[in-house]
C-alpha cells in the first residue's frame, strides 16, 4: 500500500472484450443455424436475429457504462488511481497518501507592516513659480518711484530752463555745459573698458589676473595724485580716498600672491564651457544698453534736482536708486550665464541663452533683488572681518569686536552668500533656502577653505575699481580744464558710473567660476571638472598649501 504499483488494464480489456464478441458471435451462428433449423419446421427467422443483434449492442453498452462508473466511483483515497498517460493507464498515489508522507509546512509567520520611508522631493530644473516675491513687489513699487522720480525732476530741469526769470536757470546751464557730456563720456568709456576687461581676461586669463591687480593699484593712486595736485579741499579729500585704497590694494595684491597660481587654473577651466555658446554676451549687452540709457536719464534728474527741495539728499536717493537698479542687472546676467552654464555642467545641456534671460528677468527676477540688496554689504563685512582678524590680539577691545563680527559673518554666510545665484538659476530655489543649500553642498565636500579664498569676487571688483579709476583720470582732467569747481563733483560719478558699468560686464566670468564650485560640490565625479579642486583639498588637508580663509568664529566662542 505505501508503494505505488503501476497496473496495465486497458490491453487486458480489449482482448477480453475481442474474446467475448467472438464468443458471442459464434453462439449467434449457431443459433442462427438452429433457427433455419426451425424454420424449415416452423417457419421464418428474421426477428428473432434483429433482436439478438440488438440485445448484443445493448449488452457491450451496458459493460462499458459498468466499468466507466466503476472508475468514477473509485475511492480517491485509494493508494492506486488511473491515470492515462500515453494511451496506458498506470496507477498514481493519491493527494492523500502524497500528503501523508510529506512534512507538513509550517504556518507562515506574521510579517511586520513596514512603514513606507517618505522620499525626498525630486528638484525640478523647470520650476515656474516666481522667487522672492516680497523682495520682488519691493523692487517694482522703487522702480516705479524711481520713475516717476526722475520723471519729475527732468519736468522740473526743463521748466527751470524755459523760465527765465528763475535765478537758478544759470546753474542749470552751467550743469548742462559742463556736467552732462563729461558723465555721458564717463558711460561709453566704461562700457569699452567693461568688455575689454572680459575679452582679455576669457583671452589671456593667467596675465589678467596679475595685471587687475596691480593695474589697479597704478590707476587709483594715479587718480589719487592727480585730484590732489588741483589743490581744492573736495578734490583734496577724494584724492586721499584713492591714495589710501591704492595702498590698501597693494597689501591685498602681496597677501594673495600665492593664491594666483589656482585662482588662474579654475579661471581657465570654467571658462572652457562659453565658447559652445555664441549668444552668451547679448544678456551683457542688453543690460548694458538699459544702463546707459537710465544713467542718461539719471544725470538729467540730477540736474532738475538742483532746482528742488533738499538736493543734497534728492541726490544720494538717486544714487543709492541707481546702485540697487544696476546690481539687479548684473545679477540678471549673473542668473542668465549661470542656467547656462549650470544645466551644462549638471545635465549636458545647451540652452537656449534667450530663454535663460526671459526666466531671470520674471521667474527669478525676486531674487536677484533680494541678493543685490544683501550680497554687497556681506561682501564688505567679509573684507571687514578679514581685516579685523589680522588686528586681533593687540588690543582687548579690537578682540572683542573681531569675534563679534565673526560670529555675525559665520550666520550670514550661511543664509546669504553670492554663491547662492547657481541653485537659484538652475533650481528656481529662493535665495535664503538656495544659500543654505550651495553651503551645506561645500560643507559636505569639505571646500569652506577653498571657497572661502576664492580671488575671482575680489577680481571682479577691482576691475571695476579700475575702470572707475581710469574714468576719474579723464573725465577730472577734461573737467578741470573747462570748468574746475565741478571737478571734485564729476570725478565721484564718473567713478560710480565706470565702477557700476564694468560689474555689469564682468558678471559672466564670475558666474563662470561660481558654477564650476558649485556644481563640483554638487557632483565631484562629473568627468567635465578635472582634479584641480581635488588636489587643492589634498594639499590644503595634508598642510603642504597655504590659504587665508574668511576667518570663522573659534570653537570655544561657539559652546
Amino acid at each position: 500500500m505505501g508503494a505505488t504499483e503501476h497496473v496495465v488494464v486497458e490491453g487486458e480489456n480489449k482482448e477480453g472484450r475481442k474474446e467475448d464478441g467472438k464468443e458471442r458471435v459464434d453462439e449467434v451462428v449457431e443459433q442462427e443455424k438452429e433457427g433455419e433449423k426451425l424454420d424449415l419446421e416452423k417457419g421464418p427467422v428474421g426477428a428473432v436475429v434483429v433482436e439478438d443483434s440488438k440485445g448484443l449492442e445493448r449488452f457491450e453498452d451496458e459493460r462499458d457504462h459498468f466499468h466507466v462508473s466503476m472508475l468514477q466511483r473509485l475511492n480517491p483515497t485509494n493508494p492506486l488511481r488511473i491515470v492515462s498517460n500515453g494511451g496506458t493507464r498506470v496507477a498514481t498515489p493519491s493527494p492523500y497518501q502524497s500528503s501523508r508522507f510529506q512534512p507538513t509546512p509550517p504556518p507562515p509567520r506574521s510579517q511586520p507592516r513596514s512603514t513606507p520611508t517618505p522620499q525626498p522631493s525630486v528638484t525640478t530644473l523647470n520650476s515656474r513659480r516666481f522667487t522672492n516675491k516680497l523682495a520682488l513687489l519691493l523692487y517694482l513699487v522703487h522702480k516705479v518711484a524711481a520713475i516717476a522720480l526722475v520723471c519729475f525732476l527732468i519736468f522740473k530741469g526743463i521748466q527751470g530752463l524755459i523760465d527765465g526769470s528763475n535765478p537758478a536757470k544759470r546753474k542749470e546751464e552751467r550743469v548742462l555745459k559742463y556736467l552732462l557730456p563729461q558723465v555721458e563720456a564717463a558711460s561709453l568709456l566704461s562700457i569699452t573698458l567693461a568688455f575689454a576687461w572680459q575679452k582679455a581676461l576669457r583671452e589671456w586669463p593667467q596675465i589678467m589676473v596679475y595685471f587687475i591687480l596691480w593695474c589697479t593699484f597704478f590707476m587709483s593712486l594715479s587718480a589719487g595724485i592727480l585730484l590732489i595736485c588741483f589743490q581744492k579741499p573736495a578734490t583734496d579729500g577724494v584724492g586721499v580716498c584713492f591714495i589710501a585704497f591704492a595702498i590698501g590694494n597693494g597689501l591685498y595684491a602681496c597677501w594673495v600672491s600665492q593664491r594666483v597660481g589656482f585662482c588662474y587654473k579654475v579661471l581657465l577651466k570654467s571658462l572652457e564651457p562659453v565658447d559652445k555658446f555664441r549668444d552668451l554676451n547679448q544678456p551683457a549687452y542688453w543690460m548694458l544698453g538699459a544702463g546707459f540709457l537710465w544713467m542718461s536719464l539719471w544725470i538729467l534728474a540730477v540736474v532738475g534736482a538742483l532746482n528742488f527741495y533738499y538736493p543734497a539728499l534728492v541726490i544720494i536717493a538717486l544714487l543709492l536708486s541707481l546702485c540697487w537698479t544696476t546690481e539687479v542687472m548684473r545679477n540678471v546676467v549673473n542668473l542668465t550665464v549661470s542656467r547656462v552654464i549650470a544645466l551644462y555642467y549638471l545635465r549636458g545641456m545647451q540652452s537656449d541663452t534667450q530663454f535663460c534671460f526671459q526666466r531671470a528677468l520674471t521667474q527669478n527676477l525676486g531674487s536677484a533683488c533680494l541678493g543685490s540688496l544683501f550680497v554687497p554689504a556681506i561682501e564688505a563685512m567679509r573684507i571687514i572681518a578679514r581685516g579685523l582678524n589680522l588686528l586681533e590680539g593687540e588690543d582687548e577691545f579690537m578682540f572683542s569686536c573681531a569675534h563679534c563680527c565673526l560670529n555675525v559673518m559665520q550666520s550670514i554666510f550661511r543664509y546669504g552668500n553670492g554663491w547662492a545665484y547657481v541653485q537659484i538659476a538652475a533650481y528656481g530655489k529662493g535665495f535664503v533656502r538656495a544659500s543654505q543649500d550651495t553651503w551645506a553642498l561645500f560643507e559636505r565636500e569639505e571646500m569652506e577653505p577653498i571657497v572661502d579664498s576664492d580671488m575671482m569676487s575680489a577680481i571682479c571688483f577691482l576691475t571695476g575699481v579700475c575702470s572707475g579709476s581710469i574714468c576719474v583720470i579723464v573725465v577730472a582732467a577734461w573737467t578741470a580744464k573747462v570748468h574746475q569747481p565741478f571737478t571734485a563733483t564729476i570725478s565721484l560719478l564718473a567713478f560710480f558710473i565706470g565702477y557700476l558699468m564694468t560689474r555689469i560686464a564682468m558678471a559672466l566670468p564670475h558666474a563662470c567660476v561660481s558654477c564650476y564650485y558649485v556644481c563640483y560640490a554638487e557632483n565631484p565625479e562629473n568627468r567635465l571638472f578635472d582634479k584641480t579642486i581635488k588636489e587643492r583639498l589634498e594639499l590644503i588637508k595634508a598642510g603642504r598649501d597655504v590659504v587665508v580663509p574668511t576667518p570663522r568664529v573659534p570653537r570655544r566662542f561657539t559652546r
